[in-house]
């Protein structure tokens, strides 16, 4: 067996911004090969929705080419937009069948181009089922959604539903055919936290690359470094604001856990036997995105 590539250690690759403590870098990271992840041109995020003054200024330097939301519109809705000089804004649409991807394209020259790529399970939206639990303030509904180990399942199968789910898979090989493209990067992906659909991007991400697979978990687990004093504060807020009788229940959706990627990785295996086999079967990529991802991201 290869010898994974010594990492090098850094302070939680963070990108120093006060509205989006999770917002990293993911350059820096070694390959098998010997290659390293060049820095500032994939990075991941959490919302964007609020940044400071300092905060703006810092992506206004950044040379970002694409921003990639992949929240969806209720989400984009209730927390607000991207707030990235630059950007254009997302029309939101009030039609029911709304959740399409939509490419908005720079209105201003050297604007940034907007790339909506919603990932939610139509049948089961997590952060909807959240919220209704949390607007009900009914401790027994809250505890029979989260209690007795039910928010750790919830999430393993979210992850699952990465793999499995076909619109899903597309979305996520969207952003990959975006980073591989000649004039990709540097692009920021996000979602909401940072953690879950933006970790599985990462993670395919780095995994293409050839960065071991210890180093995608310690990667994916970084969030819970940047992001601990925010669910801190989240978590005393709704006890004393008495949205939740327990408010740690939350606390399996709030981290990341080793479980839930390992649960993705699984379905892989399950499905596709390998990666390589995942890459061109399950998300449709093919040699020419594999080597345009290397030819933008490696050094």
């Amino acid at each position: 067996m290869t010898k994974p590539a010594e990492q090098p250690v850094e302070p939680a690759r963070s990108l120093g911004l006060q509205g989006a403590a999770n917002a990293r870098d993911l350059g820096g990271y070694r390959t098998g090969d010997g290659r390293t992840v060049r820095h500032g041109v994939a990075l991941r995020a959490d919302a964007l929705n609020r940044l400071t003054e300092g905060d703006l200024a810092v992506l206004a330097s950044s040379g970002l080419r694409r921003v990639v939301d992949l929240r969806s519109q209720d989400e984009v809705r209730e927390a607000g937009p991207d707030l990235i000089p630059g950007l254009p804004a997302l029309e939101i649409s009030q039609a029911e069948q709304s959740d399409v991807p939509v490419t908005v394209e720079p209105t201003t020259p050297g604007g940034l181009t907007l790339h909506h790529l919603p990932v939610f399970a139509a049948d089961f939206d997590i952060y909807v089922a959240l919220r209704d639990a949390l607007a009900g303030r009914d401790a027994e509904r809250q505890r029979a959604l989260l209690g007795d180990g039910k928010a750790s399942q919830m999430m393993i199968g979210l992850y699952r539903w990465f793999v499995t789910d076909a619109t899903a898979r597309d979305r996520f090989a969207t952003v990959l055919r975006l980073l591989a493209a000649p004039d990709g990067p540097p692009v920021l992906f996000h979602c909401s936290a940072g953690k879950d659909r933006t970790g599985w991007v990462a993670a395919l991400m780095l995994t293409a690359l050839g960065v071991d697979r210890e180093t995608v978990f310690e990667d994916y687990l970084l969030t819970n470094t940047r992001s601990a004093a925010l669910i801190e504060n989240i978590v005393e807020s709704f006890g004393t604001r008495g949205l939740m009788k327990e408010p740690t229940l939350l606390l399996p959706v709030f981290r990341a856990e080793r479980s839930y990627l390992e649960a993705a990785f699984e379905e892989v295996t399950t499905g596709w036997v390998t990666f390589e086999k995942f890459w061109q079967d399950g998300l449709g990529l093919d040699d020419e995105v594999l080597e345009g991802l290397r030819r933008n991201l490696l050094a």
